[in-house]
C-alpha cells in the first residue's frame, strides 16, 4: 500500500490537473485472488479527454516502479456536494452552486456562464444553469431559442432543457417585454423561488448567471442559498477590473469560496497578419487574483465568434468543435473550475432531512 502510494507521487500528470494529488484520490488498495491490484481513484471532477491522459501516465509510472505487480487502474469521476457559507443548507437535485458574477455590466458575464456550462456538460457533467437577472433576463436569446418556452402553469416548476442543459429564468414565467417593476424585496423573494421551487434533476454543477453590483441579487444568494463557489468575470480595463475587486471582496465578505477569475476581451488578434493586440490595454488581472488568493481560469479574446455561432440559431459552445476557435479554451477553464471544486472540502447538509427544533 505505502509503495504504491510512494509510486503515485511520482506520476506526472496533464498540465490541467497538475493541483490533483492522485495518493488522496486513492482508495484503498485491494489485492484480489489472482494477484491484481485494484486501484480505484475518487477524482470528484470531470476532466474529459484528460482522464484517458492521466490513465497512461498511472501506469506507466506504476509499470515502471513497481513491476513486479499488476494493477488495474479506475478512475471515477462522480461529483460530490462540497462546502459552502451555508453549511446546514443545501438545494434538493443540486450538489453544487457556482455564482457568476461581474461587478459590472458588458463584460461578457452571460455568454461566459452559458460557455461554462456547456463545457462542464461536454466534460461529463449533469448542469443546470439559472439567469438571475430578474430585471432583465436575456438566457433565451443567448441559448439562441426563438420560441421562448412559457412554464408558469407548472408546479413544481420543470427546468426547461436546452442543448443538454437544465435551464430556467424568469423569461420563462412572464410574457416576453413585459418590465419586472419590483422592489428589492420581491426581487429577492423570486430568486428564492426560482432555485428552491424547481425540480433540478440531480445537477452535478448549477451555474447562476447574476446581474452585475452588489445589490440584492447578490445578497440574497450570499444570505439565503448556499453557494460552492464563485467565478468573477471581468475585462483587462482598469475601470472593470476595479468593479470585479468588489465583486471579489463581496463574496470573500460572505465567506463564499472564490474558484477564479476569467478575463473576457483580452486582446485582439488581427484576421489579416495575426499580431495581438491589447484593445483595453496590459491587464493587471493576474495580480487581482493572486490578492485574493484565487487563480486566473483563463483569458479569452475579443471575438466575433459567439455573434456568428448565434446568427446559426446556436451558442457557440454548442457548434461542432472544429467550427469554435475558442472551444479548447473553454473546455480548459471548465476543467479549472471542476478541479478548484473538487479539491474543497466536502459537504454532508444533502444525505440529512430538515430538522425542526420545537
Amino acid at each position: 500500500d505505502q509503495a504504491i502510494r510512494r509510486a503515485l507521487e511520482q506520476v506526472t500528470l496533464p498540465h490541467l490537473l497538475g493541483d490533483i494529488v492522485l495518493s488522496h484520490k486513492l482508495k484503498s488498495p485491494v489485492q484480489d485472488d489472482s494477484g491484481v491490484w485494484q486501484l480505484v481513484f475518487e477524482l470528484g471532477c470531470v476532466v474529459g479527454e484528460q482522464l484517458s491522459e492521466c490513465h497512461a501516465a498511472v501506469e506507466s509510472t506504476l509499470n515502471e516502479l513497481l513491476p513486479s505487480r499488476s494493477f488495474h487502474v479506475v478512475f471515477n469521476q462522480t461529483i460530490h456536494s462540497h462546502s459552502t457559507q451555508l453549511p446546514q443548507q443545501a438545494v434538493n437535485g443540486v450538489k453544487n452552486i457556482i455564482a457568476i458574477a461581474s461587478g459590472k455590466g458588458g463584460v461578457g458575464k452571460t455568454t461566459t456562464a452559458v460557455s461554462l456550462a456547456l463545457a462542464l456538460k461536454h466534460l461529463g457533467a449533469r448542469v443546470g444553469l439559472l439567469d438571475a437577472d430578474i430585471y432583465g433576463p436575456n438566457l433565451p436569446q443567448m441559448l439562441a431559442l426563438d420560441t421562448v418556452p412559457t412554464i408558469a402553469q407548472q408546479a413544481p416548476m420543470q427546468p426547461v432543457i436546452v442543448h443538454g442543459l437544465q435551464t430556467m429564468s424568469m423569461a420563462y414565467l412572464v410574457p416576453e417585454g413585459t418590465p419586472m417593476v419590483w422592489r428589492g424585496p420581491m426581487i429577492s423573494k423570486a430568486l428564492q423561488q426560482l432555485i428552491m421551487m424547481t425540480q433540478w434533476q440531480d445537477c452535478d454543477y448549477l451555474l447562476v448567471d447574476m446581474p452585475p453590483g452588489t445589490g440584492d441579487i447578490p445578497l440574497t444568494l450570499g444570505q439565503k442559498i448556499p453557494l460552492s463557489g464563485a467565478v468573477v468575470v471581468t475585462t483587462p480595463h482598469q475601470a472593470s477590473l476595479a468593479d470585479a475587486d468588489k465583486a471579489l471582496a463581496m463574496f470573500a465578505k460572505m465567506k463564499v469560496p472564490l474558484l477564479g477569475l476569467v478575463e473576457n476581451m483580452s486582446h485582439i488578434t488581427c484576421g489579416h497578419c495575426g499580431h495581438d493586440q491589447a484593445v483595453f490595454g496590459e491587464s493587471n488581472v493576474a495580480a487581482l487574483a493572486k490578492s485574493y488568493e484565487t487563480s486566473l481560469l483563463g483569458q479569452l479574446p475579443l471575438s466575433t465568434m459567439h455573434v456568428e455561432a448565434l446568427s446559426q440559431g446556436m451558442p457557440a459552445m454548442a457548434l461542432p468543435q472544429s467550427e469554435n476557435a475558442l472551444y479548447e479554451q473553454y473546455m480548459a477553464i471548465a476543467r479549472k473550475v471542476s478541479i478548484a471544486l473538487s479539491l474543497r472540502p466536502r459537504c454532508y447538509a444533502g444525505h440529512f432531512s430538515s430538522i425542526a427544533v420545537e
